[in-house]
């Protein structure tokens, strides 16, 4: 018995110093970099949409995403994203299919209609801003419909001006929004302002339609005699927070896969699973030498725990590839400790009835 218990000893030591040590500091280093958001000013469709509530929006054409394309879309209003854009918007995304970057989960948001939730526009001096759940660097990019658009039709690239109006690098980070200013050129009636955020750190990218009506013309209603839209509003605090829980892409994740956009699922599993399975028949033992280990912590942002104001922004280069990497290396650690307490148990129970 003496034999047995130093042999335990000197394997949970083992663990702790081959097993507990990666898997802490795998959770640490290697939780994947993630960013999120659309903008708020001027708010985009889905900002709108979301804000009214994805479960009975208030006006029609939410309703109508809703109809085409489901509640969770709204939910996952921070994840209108193309994984692997790497800047090649045009080649990636399908006329008619821009504000939801060619991702069937996002259709609504496509649908041509005059009647979406609008902000006021002027020409001139602008402040913009891009809530971001999950900052990192990276460039803004406005574009502004030509004049004669028609919100009645689907909006093809074609209908944008060849060059963003407005442009940002590194913005300053403002209470968890981006904030840059810009000049918006002349222009009447109802307009659409599209956004593209391309990471620097990564080939991600994120995509908003924003609609804006200029010349104090109404916000919403169209030709046909439909009662006028509400004015846009952005989702709160308070709004975000709540939606955290039904949201699939503020944890590590890029909303489902999609083949065509190459957006990514990246949440990842807890490492420690795998070694809690095959200790299971000697957790009594373990646990008496301390040898558990403890599951990574997770450290990806979300709305809920959206960065502080002026913070410094993310300059990682992780991907939703590190994730799977570092855990599964960090699963095979787990197995590998695992095996080894068995074969010296079993090595030290031979010794013991040798003696």
């Amino acid at each position: 018995m003496a034999v047995i218990t130093t042999a335990r000893r000197r394997l949970a030591g083992g663990i702790v110093a081959f097993g507990v040590a990666p898997l802490a500091l795998t959770g640490l280093s290697a939780a994947p970099a993630v960013a999120h958001g659309s903008l708020s000013d001027p708010v985009s469709r889905v900002s709108a949409c979301f804000a009214e509530g994805p479960e009975s929006p208030k006006s029609a054409a939410c309703q109508a995403a809703v109809a085409a394309g489901g509640t969770q879309a709204l939910y996952d209003w921070n994840g209108v994203n193309i994984a692997n854009a790497a800047g090649k918007h045009r080649e990636l995304i399908p006329d008619g299919k821009l504000c939801s970057a060619g991702n069937d989960k996002f259709k609504g948001l496509d649908l041509p209609r005059a009647d979406w939730p609008s902000t006021p526009m002027e020409a001139g001096s602008h402040t913009f801003r891009f809530r971001a759940t999950a900052p990192h660097k990276g460039s803004f990019e406005l574009y502004l419909t030509k004049a004669g658009y028609d919100p009645t039709q689907p909006l093809k690239w074609s209908d944008l001006e060849e060059k963003p109006f407005a442009t940002a690098t590194d913005p300053t980070l403002e209470n968890g929004s981006y904030v840059f200013d810009g000049t918006v050129p002349q222009a009447s009636g109802r307009q659409l302002v599209y956004t593209v955020w391309q990471r620097s750190d990564s080939p991600e990218a994120f995509y908003a339609c924003s609609d804006v009506v200029f010349g104090g013309e109404s916000t919403g209603g169209d030709t046909t005699g439909a009662a006028p839209a509400p004015a846009a509003s952005a989702p709160s605090e308070e709004e975000i927070a709540e939606g955290t829980d039904k949201s699939s892409v503020e944890h590590n994740g890029h909303g489902d896969d999609d083949a065509a956009t190459g957006a990514e699922v990246t949440e990842a599993a807890p490492a420690a699973e795998a070694s809690e399975a095959s200790e299971a028949s000697e957790a009594s033992e373990a646990s008496e030498a301390g040898a558990n280990a403890p599951e990574p912590n997770n450290v990806a942002a979300s709305p809920a725990n959206a960065a502080p104001a002026d913070e410094a922004l993310a300059e990682t280069g992780g991907s939703g590839s590190t994730s799977y990497l570092a855990m599964g290396g960090a699963a095979a650690l787990a197995l590998g400790a695992s095996a080894l307490f068995v074969s010296v148990r079993r090595r030290a129970a031979g010794g013991a009835h040798r003696a």
